[in-house]
């Protein structure tokens, strides 16, 4: 123990502690906290040794629906916070939040925080998926001292859901601004990048970015590839993602092919300079099925690329129709390739789109928020349990 208060920090996996968390995570240690973070094991875990937090695996956590790892991935968190005893326990993912809470009041944690980075069901969803979601958000919310909700949509369903005000704060979502800001990427390498795509002179590179799995639309996407094939011959689609093999509705290599052969269509695995992928795109795209509050988006607008996105919550939240970029209607293919058709042919709407897009980044995509409203919730929570703060 260094006689800092410690927390602990769980989510489903490690690349979420490093991708989604990691800028948080090392703000709160800088802050005066002793952090600590739990996942599965993965590639990600050096990152975190780097940045000097203590990292602990989990055996049984998984992204899959399994009842009985679930019910051993409970034990196993109730018996690592009664090791470890953090003054806070601070849960992420929908899976990792409904039985972390409940593990870490178990254990009988001093403070319990949850974030909702976005609920796992929809208030369109059919009412069997609704009221199992719904229902084991309201048991493990009540093993919770806070619930910071990322989106204000989700925001007004736990108010249907009947959890207490005083437990609920909106949190929005943040990204690093300085990291992702277009005139810190050098011609040079927007030209290197542009080139090692394929793009050429009077080709528009539209950006994609997110897990390779059906649920972020990458159906509708590679249709949209296909169909602007013979109508935008000079749209390049570029993909940064990783394969998810665990998940129900993962993409495979096998799905991949016929779209790279039959499209301009370029999958780029994992990228850890997305900031300066971001610079040789002209436009973004996203058509999720489901989002809680998207991090790509944001980081795409904060670039300069007005943003084409399915119309759905989360993506409501980033773009602006007609003002930052397009919305379309979900799962529908020929919507989106018509916006994407529509910006590639219009330079000056791209630009339009894209500046007022960078404006609102800086306006409400700020990290540092989302860091201040987490520190004070901790504050806040240690006071009333007597415990030592750090200094501001």
């Amino acid at each position: 123990m260094t006689g800092r208060p410690r927390v602990l920090h769980l989510t489903t996996s490690d690349i979420s502690l490093v991708t989604l968390l990691g800028p948080q995570l090392r703000a709160f240690a800088d802050a005066g906290y002793d952090v600590v973070t739990a996942a599965a094991p993965g590639p990600w875990t050096d990152r975190l040794h780097t940045w000097g937090i203590e990292f602990h695996p989990l055996q049984f956590s998984t992204r899959s629906f399994t009842p009985r790892r679930d019910v051993r991935a409970l034990a196993e968190l109730y018996g690592l916070f009664r090791t470890l005893r953090p003054d806070i326990v601070h849960t992420h993912n929908p899976k990792t939040g409904v039985y972390g809470r409940i593990a870490a009041r178990a254990a009988r944690v001093p403070v319990v925080v949850n974030t909702v980075h976005g609920l796992y069901a929809l208030p369109a969803d059919p009412w069997a998926k609704r009221a199992v979601v719904y229902g084991m958000e309201r048991v493990a919310a009540s093993c919770s001292d806070a619930e910071l909700v990322q989106n204000p949509e989700d925001l007004d369903v736990l108010r249907r859901l009947r959890i207490p005000a005083t437990r609920l704060r909106l949190l929005g979502n943040g990204i690093d601004l300085d990291r992702f800001d277009p005139s810190r990427v050098p011609a040079a390498r927007v030209a290197a990048l542009r080139d090692e795509l394929g793009a050429e002179p009077g080709d528009v590179v539209c950006g994609v970015v997110g897990r390779l799995v059906w649920e972020k639309g990458y159906r509708e996407i590679f249709d949209a590839a296909a169909i602007l094939a013979d109508r935008a011959p000079n749209v390049v689609f570029v993909v940064v993602g990783p394969f998810e093999d665990v998940k129900a509705d993962a993409i495979t290599p096998a799905d991949l092919a016929p779209v790279a052969r039959g499209t301009r269509t370029r999958f780029l695995g994992v990228r850890d300079d997305m900031e300066h992928v971001y610079a040789a795109m002209d436009v973004f795209a996203l058509a999720s099925h489901r989002e809680g509050f998207p991090r790509a988006a944001m980081e795409a607008a904060a670039m300069g690329l007005p943003v084409v996105a399915s119309d759905v919550r989360g993506c409501r939240q980033v773009v602006e129709d007609g003002r930052t970029g397009r919305l379309f209607p979900v799962r529908d293919a020929r919507a989106l390739a018509d916006a994407i058709a529509t910006l590639a042919a219009d330079e000056g709407a791209r630009r339009r789109m894209g500046a007022a897009g960078r404006e609102k980044a800086h306006r409400e995509f700020d990290q540092q928020r989302v860091v201040d409203v987490t520190l004070e919730t901790y504050k806040r929570l240690l006071d009333g349990r007597h415990a030592t703060v750090p200094a501001a």
